[in-house]
């Protein structure tokens, strides 16, 4: 079980933007969405492209690489080249700071 990974200040993430951190050798991605937060792992399940560069379309990140794309609340893949979801992981928000972590091993 790994521990909390401090992402950043709520303040500093604002809607329609994201951050990478890693937990580990897991890069998780950690979006703002109307205020929202949510992770993912930052791997397109196509080909293990970076999704977090990708454009935002509402709750959807696409793949730069294919157009594949992954809702960031459930980390399913929406549509081809795509067919397995990337991972999901929790976020807390703790005095102002948003966290993460890598729970697949809990």
């Amino acid at each position: 079980m790994s521990d909390w990974i401090p992402v950043c200040r709520s303040a500093d993430l604002l809607p329609g933007e994201h951050k990478v951190v890693w937990d580990g050798d897991t890069a998780i991605a950690v979006f703002n969405i109307d205020g929202e937060f949510y992770a993912i792992e930052d791997v397109c399940t196509h080909d293990g492209g970076e999704l977090a560069e990708g454009p935002l379309h509402g709750f959807e990140v696409e793949c730069l690489r294919h157009g594949a794309r992954f809702d960031v609340r459930t980390g399913a893949a929406l549509c081809p080249p795509a067919y397995e979801p990337t991972a999901k992981f929790p976020v807390k928000l703790d005095d102002g700071v948003v966290y993460t972590r890598d729970d697949r091993g809990d």
